[in-house]
């Protein structure tokens, strides 16, 4: 077996399997170290809702038969309202995108080690050169990539990262069926992909339903352990209880049945990273993090870190006499806030102000955005900051004056 390659990618999700992808493609020797089974792959690390948007599945190659819905709209909710805004996307079998990553791969000339645990970095002369996996097993490369999510045991050791506990996100959903999709007094959710603004669901976060053909959907929720969530959770309520408790008062899952096989379970860091790499080393997907401070969308940005980690590694290892430095890494940063999360602090504050909203807001956020434009939330959800303000009236004074002080404090951090 060989123990030298171009680049060691640890991590087999969206962001090292298309990192991988780009780079065999190129053709780079390229190993994938993945902690779960070939045979199983991926039944441990299969934790996303899976919802995207054909700007994705168009960039990246991606085939419909990993499609298990195509959807025309977006519907917004909170306890008494609902918008719906027409916008075109795919909720895809998770499971089946993932393989098709791999094997995709896989055919252009990546190899894959399952059952491959990475544990620590090979070091010398203060560089990584390698790692070592289950134990005392090890493989070296010119260039190493952790995209094994907030685990992150490289970039961790490295200090590349510092995933902080109140930023940390956990995520549960399962599968349905018998799910009244159209019941009347709620938006019809027939070809949809459905967010919901209630504390009472889900305090510091929000939930979902994603149509998935016929009567079935994915039905989840998840939350930041945020000020929010410290306001409004029930201290005798765990994640689980949440979710139970809005199947057992929405009327639209009085009929519906969990379909077996199909929980999931996940967690994220929303936060702004300090570092992306160093040395012969960089981070992406998750292990950064790359995810959607604001809707939670994972899969694009995390393929699209892949790819850049990929195009930053061919800048490198195409010329025999470019070191790949951390200097020389540096192009990966900038192809980060650019094509990853542009806008990304602003972005994340918005985050932060409307999570802090009550559910009374949030209706009547609801109601604000049947009155205004589309292009006024398209471009509040890239970071315009007047697009932000429009979004909020003289009752959000308080809201806005902290985040107006936060935004100065970024800025001015961000000059000095």
């Amino acid at each position: 077996m060989n123990d030298r390659y171009d680049v060691v990618i640890a991590g087999a999700g969206p962001a090292g399997a298309q990192c991988a992808r780009d780079l065999a493609a190129r053709g780079y020797d390229v190993v994938v170290l993945e902690t779960e089974s070939e045979s199983e792959f991926p039944r441990q690390s299969n934790k996303s809702t899976a919802g995207t948007f054909h700007s994705m599945m168009a960039s990246f190659g991606i085939p419909d038969d990993v499609v298990m819905q195509y959807t025309d709209s977006v519907v917004l909710e909170s306890p008494r309202e609902h918008y719906v805004r027409e916008q075109t996307g795919a909720v895809l079998d998770f499971a089946e995108f993932k393989r098709f990553l791999v094997k995709d791969s896989h055919e252009d000339g990546a190899e894959y080690r399952f059952d491959a645990r990475v544990t620590a970095p090979i070091m010398e002369q203060g560089e990584i050169v390698g790692v070592t996996y289950n134990g005392d097993e090890e493989v070296y490369g010119d260039i190493v990539i952790d995209a094994t999510g907030p685990a992150a045991p490289l970039a961790k050791q490295l200090g590349v990262v510092d995933l902080k506990r109140e930023n940390h996100a956990i995520g549960i959903e399962y599968e349905f069926e018998g799910i009244d999709i159209d019941r009347p007094g709620f938006a019809d959710l027939h070809d949809a992909m459905m967010l919901r603004l209630d504390h009472n669901i889900a305090p510091g976060g929000y939930s979902w339903i994603f149509h998935t053909g016929e009567d079935t959907a994915k039905v989840g929720l998840c939350y930041i352990q945020n000020e929010s969530h410290q306001q409004y959770a029930r201290d005798d309520f765990s994640i689980d209880d949440y979710l139970n408790h809005w199947l057992e008062t929405d009327p639209r899952f009085r009929n519906a049945e969990r379909i077996e096989g199909k929980q999931h379970r996940g967690s994220a860091h929303i936060q702004t990273p300090d570092k992306f790499h160093t040395d012969r080393f960089m981070a992406i997907g998750d292990t950064v993090p790359s995810i959607d401070p604001l809707w939670g969308e994972g899969i694009h940005t995390g393929m699209q870190s892949g790819r850049a980690a990929a195009a930053t590694a061919d800048s490198c290892l195409k010329h025999n006499d470019v070191e790949p430095s951390a200097e020389n890494l540096a192009v990966y940063e900038t192809l980060w806030h650019r094509d990853v999360a542009p806008n990304a602090n602003k972005r994340l504050l918005m985050t932060q102000l409307l999570y802090l909203a009550s559910n009374e807001r949030y209706d009547k956020f609801m109601r604000d955005l049947k009155r205004l434009d589309n292009d006024t939330l398209a471009k509040a959800n890239k970071g315009d900051i007047r697009s932000i303000a429009r979004l909020f009236d003289t009752d959000d004074v308080p809201l806005l004056a902290r985040f107006a002080k936060q935004q100065l404090n970024f800025d001015l951090d961000s000059v000095l």
